[in-house]
């Protein structure tokens, strides 16, 4: 072998980040496996190739019977039957061999000769090519998957390059694809050849055929990424996204929260004029986005979540984490969306399981004596505009929970919360519970 051969594999080795040494060996053993299809080969060899030169010698290695013998029972030993995965049937195993690496514990004892076929340059040349590609073929799948398994859950841009029934092949960069299949699309999208679209990636794995990765499109996760693109409070880690709870093409609600006195969560995720909302809801093909500021407190977090109905009241029970929202007649039906969508996305939002009454229905039902009297200790002292007292726990030191109105009676010679209310009639959360954000841009 010629010693271009040797400066052609190192040229290789650095281009592609390769050890050269790794395709050195693989060229020994891919000698090494020729020569043994070779007429009248040695049973037992090994081929040295000179790291600068090229040059290669093969070596026959003669055995003693007796260490022969030793080691083809220690190797017999080590093999069990196996079973035929297509036929079930047992399969003898196959015709032991001596493993080289075990030979060299006994190399004092085995002597080598050269055994160096004289026509073998030309089938090493042949040989040295496809192994070189082969192995270039499997580091580069190697690396490839050592870049991409660590990032799952981040979001990529690729161009489509063809779509079927099944999935949708995007290109990610040279020689890199992904995978979107048909369950992690959304209902209703199209992806067109050369269209460039963003998704996250789902799951990296590694197969003989070479590293899989899955991308998503429904993922909650897209919306964050999404945002955390065009928000640069949240890239900055002033503003955090706390939960997304989504349906993919029709609607998603997002809670967030500021770490930072004077930077309005809601505000900075919708921008100036909705600007920077709608980037993100037309990256989403038109899906609607509701922008919720996270609070501690159950009961506002809930009636904010309902947005964009207004909420009346909501009674809380800590203990079944279950709350009884109460609104307006006219506002039921936004409260609770089109086939229930409003409702159950605030649920997942908040975590809560959420029971949405009209004020005439809830006046019926305590009208019915359907909500009993409750234990009245450690409760806030605050008496609702229903006449009921708050089932809210009260703060510890104070008569009332956290809910600002009924604090704000620690002041007042009265329990009413309509004795603080500012005339809109909203005793335990008030009518602006939910961020709206601008015409157009999200809802």
């Amino acid at each position: 072998m010629s010693k271009e051969i040797v400066e052609a594999v190192r040229g290789l080795a650095a281009e592609k980040n390769i050890a050269s040494e790794k395709l050195m060996e693989a060229l020994e053993d891919a000698l090494l496996s020729a020569y043994k299809k070779t007429p009248g080969s040695a049973p037992y060899a090994r081929v040295e190739m000179d790291r600068d030169s090229g040059d290669f010698i093969v070596w026959e290695l003669k055995i003693p019977p007796e260490l022969e013998e030793q080691l083809l029972v220690e190797a017999t030993t080590d093999q069990q039957p196996t079973v035929d995965p297509e036929t079930g049937e047992m399969r003898e195993p196959p015709e032991p061999e001596i493993d080289l690496e075990k030979l060299k514990e006994y190399e004092d004892q085995i002597e080598i000769e050269d055994v160096t076929p004289h026509d073998f340059g030309r089938i090493a040349a042949q040989t040295a090519k496809q192994v070189i590609l082969q192995r270039i073929r499997e580091a580069e799948r190697d690396m490839m998957f050592e870049e991409y398994r660590d990032r799952v859950g981040e979001l990529i841009t690729g161009i489509v390059q063809q779509s079927d029934s099944r999935y949708t092949l995007v290109q990610l960069r040279e020689r890199v694809e992904a995978l979107l299949p048909k369950s992690e699309q959304v209902d209703g999208e199209r992806y067109d050849h050369s269209q460039r679209i963003k998704a996250v990636i789902k799951d990296v794995s590694n197969s003989t055929k070479g590293p899989s990765i899955i991308v998503s499109r429904r993922d909650p996760e897209l919306i964050k990424s999404l945002f955390e693109l065009e928000v640069p409070e949240i890239a900055d880690g002033l503003v955090e996204i706390t939960g997304v709870a989504r349906e993919p093409g029709y609607r998603s609600k997002i809670a967030v929260v500021s770490h930072v006195d004077g930077v309005d969560p809601v505000g900075a995720c919708v921008g100036p004029r909705g600007s920077r909302v709608r980037m993100v809801v037309s990256e989403l093909r038109g899906e609607k986005i509701d922008i919720i500021p996270y609070n501690d407190e159950p009961a506002r977090f809930v009636a904010k979540a309902l947005s964009p109905a207004r909420v009346r009241e909501v009674l809380v029970d800590d203990a079944n984490k279950q709350a009884t929202v109460i609104v307006p007649d006219d506002q039921l039906s936004l409260a609770i969306g089109r086939e229930g969508q409003n409702a159950r996305l605030a649920a997942r939002l908040t975590g809560w399981r959420i029971d949405i009454r009209s004020e005439t229905e809830f006046a019926a039902e305590e009208a019915e004596h359907r909500y009993d009297q409750e234990e009245t200790q450690g409760r806030c002292a605050a008496i609702l505009s229903n006449g009921r007292r708050c089932p809210n726990a009260s703060l510890p030191g104070s008569r009332y929970c956290g809910i600002e109105a009924h604090q704000a009676l620690a002041d007042k010679d009265t329990d009413q919360v309509e004795a603080v209310q500012d005339g809109d009639g909203d005793g335990a959360t008030p009518d602006d519970a939910a961020a709206q954000a601008p015409e157009g841009a999200a809802s």
